[in-house]
C-alpha cells in the first residue's frame, strides 16, 4: 500500500511539473491535480490496453509511434472526466503525456523502491 501511495505521490509529481511547464494544461484546485493523476492511471490500466490492441496495425506500421497518440489520448480524455482539470486541446495533451512520462519515469527511478 505505501509502493502505491508513494507512486501516485511520484506521478502527482510529475503531472504539477508539467501543468508549471506547458500553457494548455490547467488545475482550478490541488484535489483536481490528484484525482486527474488518479484518472490517468485508471484509464492508462483499464482503457490503454484495449486501444492498443485494436489499433494494432496502425501502432505495428508506425514501429511503434502510434502510442504516443494514445498517451495524449488517455491524458484528453483524462481532461474530459475531471471538471478541475482543464487541457486546451489534443496538441497541448500530447504534449502533456511525453512530459508526463517522461517526468514519471524520472522520479520512480530516483524515489521510487528498489524491487
Amino acid at each position: 500500500m505505501t509502493k502505491l501511495v508513494l507512486k501516485w505521490a511520484l506521478n502527482s509529481l510529475s503531472l504539477f511539473f508539467v501543468m508549471r511547464l506547458l500553457p494548455g494544461i490547467h488545475f482550478d484546485h490541488i484535489h483536481d491535480l490528484l484525482l486527474a493523476t488518479l484518472v490517468i492511471a485508471l484509464l492508462n490500466a483499464v482503457l490503454r490496453p484495449i486501444i492498443i490492441l485494436l489499433t494494432l496495425p496502425v501502432t505495428l506500421i508506425t514501429l511503434g509511434l502510434f502510442t504516443l497518440v494514445i498517451n495524449g489520448l488517455m491524458f484528453y480524455t483524462a481532461a474530459q472526466m475531471v471538471p478541475g482539470f482543464h487541457v486546451t486541446g489534443f496538441g497541448a495533451a500530447f504534449f502533456a503525456a511525453l512530459l508526463f512520462s517522461l517526468f514519471s519515469f524520472i522520479l520512480n527511478l530516483v524515489f521510487g523502491s528498489k524491487q
